[in-house]
């Protein structure tokens, strides 16, 4: 006899009850995924500092009067075990009996300390991760990291929990979470700040950071800890972008540069504005990076960059050793798989750690000379949007390398350096980073303080322009394209100059001064036919206006016309030398008057005369005498 269907209810509700059951377990789930952790999970302990009592009036009050500040888990607060990320460190650890000189130093200006916040384990990390802490939650993106090492400091800001923040910086541990989370993050040069009363990480690296969300309040403290002067706004006389930084984005580098190159026109006009190459720039005065290659076949660029970061990791990985192993052999503490997989990197290649002190030494001296007193360098803080939490990027050895390539630049040559942020993209912060070389602290600050408000106004007005993004960037790109060609001239590097310029017209054929500018290094190639070509072009472009560009068009047209006519036969290379020396001198006269392009047309006889002036060099010459004939049958 065949079973009723009523013999199966109990096993079907037991199917029903278990898929609920599981419902409202993973509902659960993710209900206490959303919950908000108390204060974002950003302080490990809670206190007070008070700072004394202001002074009684007419006196002025303590200059940070009225704000409060949180420390990184890495100073010393006497009374409190400093914790360094890891519990098997603070079990180790006994009280503090000094609070460190910084902190103190804060707390009489005027400022509260209300606490200390979670740190990257033995602040060795970058993401912000903490598996023995939890992960402090990035205000601006939940689901992606905050950035480490000093993750809690970062978060406690941007939240607003407090004014400004303390953290610790070796290779980005305060530029990077500043960068993710989308607030001001301030490196100070290297050793203006002590660094007493911190525990050391890597201690030719380690810098004392500090975070804020108002380029007021970070001003304020940064004069307090630094003891500068105040004073009138310092201003740059040259901001440098660093074009092969921007090429590493994970976003559209234009997104970034439009709202950099248009705060800058508007704030200080485009005179200030340069292009450079810096891994070229870097390769050419560190030849000590060549060593430390591994043979990796990268651009010659992105190998410098990568060469500097992998210096600074292995300067990284061998102090934190000499600091801390002898605690991690004993006491044998319970790390994060991937912390403890980059504390055993191996460091110990004599050679190549001569190598990497030399890189340092020299990074600085290089850039000393790029930016002297009054310079600012401009690159990318990190490579894009913050990884996802958990995510398999943040272990990537790709990820680590081309993140470092960015903070090794201020790491090793122990530059000032301040991430920026400029606005939002795909709901995430973006930030770029102005550096000025070591020592010029003030100058980074105050161009910061000046130029807060107008890159927030025009990061705004990008973010909500109507013009899609290849109409934007067809005008802005063909410039940059431009001025990245001319940075590759001054560099004599015609062939890339003549490329970058062919993309300058492709994106704006109409321009003069790009057909003008590629004339000038096919002539370097000796390619005349194609100088003529471009000068034409440029004439025909620019006839309504007789500026200095067309008298530099006209200038190289009839230069062609004549070397193409001089080299029917051969000169000798000292007299070709000369003739170019004389004709630079020519052009700098003609664009100094001013001249129209009828009394341009006199220079035919004048560049006749240089011409005749550099044989001299060479009398009995004949095929240089033949050379002078004809340019007489070139202008009867």
């Amino acid at each position: 006899m065949a079973p009723s269907s009523s013999s199966f209810l109990p096993s079907n509700l037991l199917v029903l009850l278990g898929l609920s059951l599981a419902g409202v377990i993973l509902m659960t789930r993710r209900l206490r995924r959303r919950v908000p952790k108390e204060d974002l999970g950003a302080f490990v302990q809670r206190l007070q500092i008070l700072p004394p009592p202001p002074p009684p009036p007419p006196k002025a009050p303590h200059p940070l009067t009225g704000l409060t500040f949180a420390v990184a888990d890495i100073f010393d607060i006497e009374g409190y075990v400093t914790g360094f990320g890891n519990p098997d460190w603070a079990r180790t650890h006994e009280f503090a009996t000094r609070t460190s000189p910084i902190i103190l130093t804060l707390v009489d200006g005027g400022a509260s300390c209300v606490g200390k916040t979670v740190i990257d384990e033995l602040a060795y990390g970058i993401s912000g991760e903490n598996k023995h802490y939890d992960t402090p939650e990035n205000p601006s993106s939940p689901e992606r990291v905050p950035g480490g090492c000093s993750s809690g400091s970062a978060v406690a800001v941007a939240s607003g929990l407090v004014d400004f923040s303390l953290g610790v910086d070796a290779v980005g541990g305060v530029r990077i979470p500043g960068g993710y989370c989308g607030i001001l993050a301030f490196r100070p040069s290297y050793g203006v700040i002590s660094n007493m009363g911190v525990i050391p990480v890597s201690p030719s690296l380690d810098t004392v950071g500090l975070f804020s969300k108002d380029p007021n309040v970070l001003h304020r403290v940064a004069h307090i800890l630094l003891q500068l002067p105040y004073g009138g706004l310092r201003q740059p006389r040259s901001i440098i972008i660093a074009d092969d930084c921007f090429e590493l984005l994970k976003i559209p580098a234009s997104r970034v540069t439009q709202v950099l190159v248009k705060s800058v026109e508007k704030q200080f006009g485009r005179r200030l504005l340069k292009h450079l190459n810096l891994g070229d720039y870097l390769s050419s005065r560190i030849d000590s990076l060549k060593h430390l290659q591994n043979g990796k076949k990268n651009d010659e660029s992105t190998s410098t960059l990568l060469s500097l970061a992998n210096a600074m990791r292995s300067l990284y990985n061998h102090e934190f050793r000499n600091s801390h192993d002898e605690w991690i052999s004993s006491t044998k503490p319970v790390l994060d798989p991937f912390i403890s997989a980059q504390i055993n990197r191996s460091s110990d290649n004599t050679l190549a750690l001569d190598c990497c002190h030399s890189a340092r030494d020299k990074a600085r001296l290089a850039l000393y000379s790029l930016l002297k007193d009054d310079g600012i360098l401009v690159l990318p803080t990190v490579l894009g949007l913050p990884p996802k939490l958990n995510a398999k990027e943040i272990s990537s050895e790709k990820y680590l390398s081309y993140t470092f390539c960015l903070s090794s630049v201020a790491s090793m040559s122990g530059c000032c350096q301040v991430t920026i942020p400029i606005g939002i993209h795909e709901k995430t912060p973006v930030s770029l980073s102005f550096i000025a070389r070591h020592g010029a602290d003030s100058l980074l600050l105050d161009t910061v303080k000046s130029m807060y408000a107008i890159l927030q106004e025009q990061a705004n007005i990008a973010s909500k322009s109507s013009f899609s993004k290849s109409s934007i960037s067809k005008e802005e790109s063909a410039e940059i394209a431009k001025e990245k060609g001319n940075a590759a001239y001054k560099d004599k590097q015609w062939q890339k100059a003549i490329n970058l310029y062919t993309d300058a017209i492709q994106l704006n054929e109409k321009s003069a001064t790009y057909h003008s500018n590629r004339a000038a290094a096919y002539l370097e190639l000796g390619s005349y036919l194609q100088a003529e070509a471009d000068c034409t072009a440029a004439i025909n472009l620019d006839k309504k206006h007789l500026n200095n560009y067309l008298i530099f068009s006209s200038m190289f047209f009839y230069f062609a016309r004549m070397l193409k006519h001089i080299y029917e036969g051969e000169l000798p290379g000292r007299c070709w030398a000369t003739i170019k020396k004389q004709l630079k001198v020519s052009l700098s006269l003609s664009l100094s008057l001013s001249l129209s392009l009828s009394h341009f047309m006199n220079l035919q006889l004048f560049g006749i005369d240089h011409f005749k002036y550099a044989l001299v060099l060479e009398p009995t010459n004949k095929t240089a005498t033949n050379a002078v004939n004809r340019l007489k049958n070139v202008f009867p």
